[in-house]
Parts: C-alpha cells; sequence; structure tokens
C-alpha cells in the first residue's frame, strides 16, 4: 500500500503536466460512448480509452486498473501521448493464465447454430469480459468524483471453415463495449504423406497416383489448453470456392466415405485423419483431376468435447443431416490448396504414345523428302541425257548421210 502511495506521489509533477495538455485538447470532456474501443484479437485483446476524459473525470492513468486490480502492475494501463488523441493502452494475452491474472472472466456458452453454422444444431461460443475501475483518491469518507466504470467483452465462435486467425455513461460514467473475434488464424491444415505425420506431402506436377493415402491435421496454435480442435465435416470440392461447386463428403459426423480413416478427433489440438487420393468424374476427359479439401472445425471446451462427439459405434445414436450448400461460404474458408491426382485410363501411356508418334511423323517427313529429292534428281538426270541425245544423234547422222553422199560420188 505505502509502495503504491509513494509511486503516484512521485508522479504527480508528470500527472500535472500531462493535465495541462489535456485541459486544451478537445476531448477534455465528460466520458462519451466512443471514448473506449475494444479490439479482439487471435491471440490478444487491446483496449484503447481516450485519456482526456480521464483527467476530466478527477483521475490519471495511475488510478485505472483492470477489475480494481490497482496494485498489480501487469492489470494498469499503458499512457500514449504521442497519438492524438492521448489514449490509455492495456494488452494481454487470451490465454487462460494472463486473462485470469486481472481477474477477467471466461464463459462458454452453448447456442443454437445459425447463420454460416445453421445446420449445427449446438456452436459453443467463448466470452472473455471485464471492467476497467477508477481508484478514488479520496481519504474521507465522502467524494465529488464519479466513479468511472468501463465495461468491455469478446465473444469468440468456437466454430469454423478451415480449408491449410471491436458506451453508455450512465450516473457512474459507466462505458461498455462488446466486440466479436475469430481464433480462425490460429487454425491451419497440413497434409502428410505417412502415418506419423512428418513428411509433408508434395504433390508432383503429373499428380498424385489413384489410391494415394494422403494424411490431414488440422491443427490449433497459440490457444489456451482449454480447448480442442473437434472436426465436424470435411468434404472435397472441384473449385477453391466451394460455392456452387461440386463437393463429395469424406465424413460427416458418423457418416464417412469407405476409404476415409477417422484418427485423433476432440481429444487434442489437433485432429487428424486421412483418405485415398481419388478423381472426380466429370474431370474423365482430363490428363489430372484438382480438387480441394475443406472442414468445418470446431474449438471445444474440454470438458465439454466429449458430449460434442457422437458414438459412432451405436447405428442408432448416429446423427444424419444434409448439410446444404448455404452452410459454405467463401468468408471464411481456408483452401487445402490443390490436390491433384493421375487420371488411370492410359492417359499417360496415350501422352507417350504421342510424342512417339510426333517424332516417327518427323522422321516420315524425312524419309518422304529423301525420296522426293530421289525422284526429281532422276528426271532431271533423265532430261539431261534426253536432251544430249537430241543434240548428238542428230549430227551424227548427218557426218554419216555427208559421208555416203561423197563415197557415191567416186
Amino acid at each position: 500500500m505505502w509502495r503504491a502511495l509513494m509511486y503516484q506521489l512521485a508522479l504527480i509533477p508528470l500527472v500535472q503536466a500531462q493535465n495541462d495538455y489535456c485541459r486544451t485538447h478537445r476531448t477534455f470532456r465528460e466520458p462519451a460512448n466512443t471514448d473506449i474501443n475494444v479490439y479482439c484479437g487471435t491471440n490478444r485483446m487491446e483496449l484503447h480509452i481516450l485519456l482526456c476524459p480521464v483527467y476530466f473525470g478527477g483521475y490519471n492513468e495511475t488510478l485505472m486498473s483492470l477489475n480494481a486490480q490497482y496494485f498489480k502492475g501487469e492489470c494498469r494501463g499503458t499512457p500514449d501521448w504521442t497519438v492524438d488523441p492521448p489514449i490509455l493502452k492495456y494488452n494481454f494475452s487470451i490465454t487462460e493464465e494472463a486473462v485470469s491474472a486481472c481477474n477477467n472472466k471466461i464463459k462458454i456458452t452453448q447456442e443454437v447454430g445459425s447463420g454460416l453454422f445453421a445446420d449445427f444444431s449446438s456452436v459453443q461460443f467463448v466470452n472473455i469480459s471485464g471492467m476497467i475501475n477508477s481508484l478514488d483518491p479520496s481519504a474521507g469518507t465522502i467524494t465529488y468524483r464519479q466513479e468511472m466504470i468501463y465495461k468491455f467483452s469478446c465473444r469468440y465462435p468456437l466454430q469454423y471453415l478451415v480449408n491449410n486467425t471491436e458506451m453508455t455513461v450512465s450516473g457512474v460514467s459507466l462505458a461498455v463495449k462488446d466486440s466479436n473475434g475469430s481464433f480462425i488464424s490460429t487454425l491451419s491444415m497440413m497434409l502428410y504423406s505417412d502415418r506419423f505425420y512428418t513428411t509433408q506431402l508434395k504433390v508432383p506436377e503429373v499428380g498424385l497416383t489413384l489410391k494415394t493415402r494422403i494424411f490431414v491435421e488440422v491443427k490449433a496454435t497459440n490457444l489456451t489448453g482449454r480447448f480442442n480442435v473437434l472436426l465436424d465435416r470435411c468434404y472435397a470440392t472441384t473449385s477453391p470456392y466451394p460455392v456452387n461447386s461440386t463437393y463429395y463428403d469424406l465424413f460427416v459426423g458418423c457418416n464417412r466415405d469407405g476409404q476415409t480413416v477417422m484418427g485423433v478427433n476432440g481429444q487434442q489440438q489437433e485432429a487428424r485423419f486421412s483418405f485415398e487420393a481419388f478423381r472426380f468424374v466429370q474431370h474423365k476427359n482430363r490428363t489430372l483431376s484438382t480438387f480441394y479439401l475443406h472442414c468445418s472445425t470446431r474449438l471445444c471446451e474440454r470438458s465439454v468435447c466429449t458430449s460434442l462427439q457422437q458414438n459412432c459405434t451405436d447405428i442408432s445414436s448416429r446423427r444424419k443431416r444434409e448439410v446444404q450448400d448455404t452452410s459454405v461460404t467463401d468468408t471464411a474458408t481456408v483452401s487445402s490448396g490443390p490436390i491433384r491426382t493421375q487420371v488411370d485410363n492410359g492417359d499417360t501411356v496415350g501422352i507417350v504414345s504421342e510424342v512417339s508418334e510426333q517424332l516417327g511423323g518427323k522422321h516420315r517427313s524425312l524419309q518422304g523428302v529423301a525420296i522426293a529429292a530421289g525422284i526429281v534428281g532422276a528426271l532431271c538426270i533423265s532430261m539431261v541425257a534426253f536432251i544430249a541425245y537430241w543434240i548428238i544423234v542428230p549430227r551424227t547422222i548427218g557426218a554419216t548421210e555427208k559421208k555416203m553422199l561423197f563415197t557415191t560420188k567416186e
């Protein structure tokens, strides 16, 4: 207590100078609805409140703290006088330890799915909430300062479509700010070529051979250990954007393709399964069949994950439902990237044959040119011989006739 008091006394000259700065600032007024901003990040929450209204109320940054934890340094804000208007910043990680350090509250709620998740009967949300309180330095029984309270909360849905993350004022100057956030950037999808999930799958330019087993991992990072990853549905589409695209379900709940093998799902911060490479029938006239993988993923509290998992060994308890195209949009989708497979219908041999035919055609063309050149050459020689014959023979005949004539005269 005495240490905190000495700290505040040492800050009096600095606070006085800042108070003088605020007196001439346009935000030196009573608190308003826009005095607090809440940023719900993937890994951290950040709160900004205007400083000059705090000074107007008779307080300063040393008298404002998260959830009345005035004597914890990590629960006090950091003033930023370099921006206009000046603000008081609070920044903390959303790990369970950091959230609870300043007595912020974490609450898990369960609601009926709507919007993107309209096909799901139950979707979980996590709500992180708290307040910033003012400490009245008055030592007497009464005070003329209004208490300042800034309430805030961030609400995160725990279900995403993964394809491999923003006051009201009353008599006590109460400010409330709710905002929504997303954990989607903490989720990633990776493809592997081995059952130990150590070697990343590299898709060759000529495509994967049909029935090659592909191992898939959807993983959460930078999250509190309170949540596990649970896959509801994974499917393949012919387009990277699954809206109005041909799709094939690898599994939906307990219903799964015959070649799909489920690994861990809902037990830890990564979910795994594998399937065999296939081709879409509509790609029958192509050398390669390309498709994209998507997974509907939720983060569930460990204690609740078991109840969300279905008993796939009991046929009567299996969930059978259709997932409509309307539940799949590209607004919350991350693609696995193209997966190419060879179309096993002789096209590979056809490509080689086509190249061979092209090379054979070139050889045949050369042979044709040689034959044609030979024929032309023969014709030229014949023509020369024919011309020579008609030039030489008449002369020979004429000479013979002259010789005979002279012989007769004699």
